[in-house]
């Protein structure tokens, strides 16, 4: 049966309503129990697993829905299969393992007048969550949000609207069954952008915005709000292959960075390599990755084979292009200096990674690259929450404030101070 998604906007009164049954819930789920929203979380990958022939049912119907000149990359993001709702599933039951923050004292004290000082960690209220194809961004934004004590709200592209609006239902059932309550999420399947733009300004109800998709959209919620954001960047990730690296370890790496799943944030966009040796490593990337389109400097493309479909120069536009796809940039450099210096022009701050035998020529790259994530000898992939240990995130903040990289659980709590007294005043 086809699923309809309504285009119309919701009354400014009903929206309200609904923010103010988010803020009041906040303050009941800030007294619930770990076991409680643990409960709520093992719940929901139970259904996950019940309800997986629904769930893909509405995923094929926006993907049918795409049109046709929507790339793989993208219809990757989009994609669920039973694999990657099990995936779901899995990073559900990982997250309530995994210790509760909240109430964790982070220090204590006792002043000289007897005052019992401590800072602990508390829930950031209500987050809103603004992201764009990948519907699976809706069940582990809920499960960190959620378990960090957070009510949310979560509004995802109009693309995957039937996919996210099963996985809301379904996540509402369980917060119903298990009796925290259905009102601690508002998910929103609507994909009327009016609905965003006043959200945005609703800092009376929502304390914390993460917008996580593509440029447009985190610029337009970076100038847009008036609520404080953990900003999501793009993944202008680099690996540079130093002089002395082991060609076969930087292959295999990059080989990995680029292809293994090229519509993400973390895949690698451009290679950088050592001119000494970039003969000897460039012909055999070529060879052994056939699908990937290379858009190189003028040293790279003396060394690889022509090939009008898959060998172009780069453009001055290149270097700053995510293309989340299986398409590269490459660049030949004289020096490390050189790499970092290019890195700092163009990167993102997200992921970077150098292949060197020496760990001097590393620490510095690691020391001096500005990045969420700086790697020696491994994949810009692993640059993600369930890969360490987080049981998913957010996404990957590449700004500086509250909180840099995955978003775990922690990164949704913010630190407050409780002071005991018996009766101490101030002179």
């Amino acid at each position: 049966m086809s699923r309809e998604i309504s285009h119309g906007a919701f009354s400014v009164d009903e929206m309200t309503a609904q923010l103010k049954a988010l803020r009041s819930a906040a303050r009941r789920l800030r007294a619930t129990s770990s076991d409680a929203r643990n409960a709520v979380l093992l719940r929901a990958a139970d259904l996950l697993e019940q309800r997986v022939d629904t769930v893909l049912a509405a995923n094929q119907e926006d993907l049918a829905a795409l049109p046709d000149s929507a790339d793989s990359a993208f219809r990757d993001r989009l994609l669920l299969t039973n694999a990657r709702v099990s995936h779901m599933a899995v990073s559900l039951r990982q997250v309530a393992a995994l210790p509760d923050p909240v109430g964790e004292v982070v220090d204590r004290q006792t002043l000289a007048n007897g005052l019992a000082v401590r800072r602990v960690r508390s829930p950031l209220g209500v987050i809103l969550m603004i992201f764009e194809s990948r519907p699976n961004v809706a069940v582990e934004a809920f499960s960190l949000g959620f378990k960090a004590g957070n009510t949310m709200i979560l509004r995802g592209g109009k693309e995957s609207a039937r996919t996210t609006a099963v996985l809301y239902t379904l996540l509402g059932e369980a917060l119903a069954e298990v009796g925290v309550g259905a009102d601690c999420l508002w998910g929103i399947a609507n994909p009327n952008r009016s609905i965003v733009e006043f959200l945005l300004q609703q800092k009376q109800w929502i304390d914390v915005v993460v917008p996580r998709g593509g440029d447009a959209l985190i610029d337009y919620v970076s100038r847009t709000s008036s609520i404080p954001v953990i900003k999501n960047d793009r993944g202008m990730c680099h690996v540079y292959v130093h002089e002395d690296a082991d060609l076969a370890m930087a292959a295999a790496i990059v080989l990995n960075a680029k292809t293994q799943r090229p519509g993400v944030c973390n895949a690698m966009e451009t290679l950088l390599v050592h001119q000494q040796v970039a003969e000897a490593l460039l012909p055999a990337l070529q060879a052994n990755m056939p699908q990937v389109r290379w858009q190189g400097c003028e040293r790279s493309l003396a060394l690889l084979t022509p090939d009008a479909d898959k060998v172009s120069p780069a453009t001055t536009a290149s270097w700053d292009t995510e293309h989340l796809s299986l398409v590269m940039n490459c660049r030949v450099v004289d020096s490390l200096d050189e790499a970092m210096a290019h890195i700092e022009t163009h990167g993102s701050r997200h992921s970077e990674s150098i292949i060197t035998a020496a760990a001097e020529t590393a620490h510095r790259f690691q020391q001096e690259i500005d990045a969420a994530a700086v790697y020696w000898n491994a994949s810009t992939r692993f640059t993600d929450g369930f890969e360490l240990g987080l049981g998913g995130e957010l996404g990957i903040s590449t700004q500086k404030l509250h909180v840099r990289g995955p978003v775990g659980l922690r990164e949704l709590t913010s630190v407050r101070w409780l002071m005991d007294g018996t009766g101490q005043t101030r002179g």
